[in-house]
């Protein structure tokens, strides 16, 4: 069973489909096009974290939908989405 730490917090990102770049299974939104908790432009997805929801449309997505690194997040077919969509990601952090 893996050790899970009594302190756990959250990092989170907010930013639209419109700021996605590529189609089909290669669409993906830059670290950089996401604004942190504190309003300012972010520069980077956490390193290290123990789970993270990514929300589109304030609707909380399967495992299946995404994939993320630090610098950014793909979400294949999210190229057909309306560009003003919102997207949240919601990083589980210790």
């Amino acid at each position: 069973m893996p050790i899970v730490t009594a302190y756990q917090n959250s990092r989170r990102f907010t930013s639209t489909i419109g700021a996605g770049t590529g189609t089909g299974a290669t669409f993906a939104i830059a670290a950089t096009a996401f604004t942190n908790d504190a309003g300012v432009a972010a520069t980077a997805f956490p390193g290290t974290f123990n789970y993270y929801n990514l929300f589109v449309n304030g609707l909380m997505q399967t495992a299946d939908a995404s994939s993320v690194t630090t610098t950014t997040i793909t979400i294949p077919g999210g190229d057909a989405l309306d560009p003003g969509t919102p997207i949240v990601i919601q990083f589980i952090v210790s």
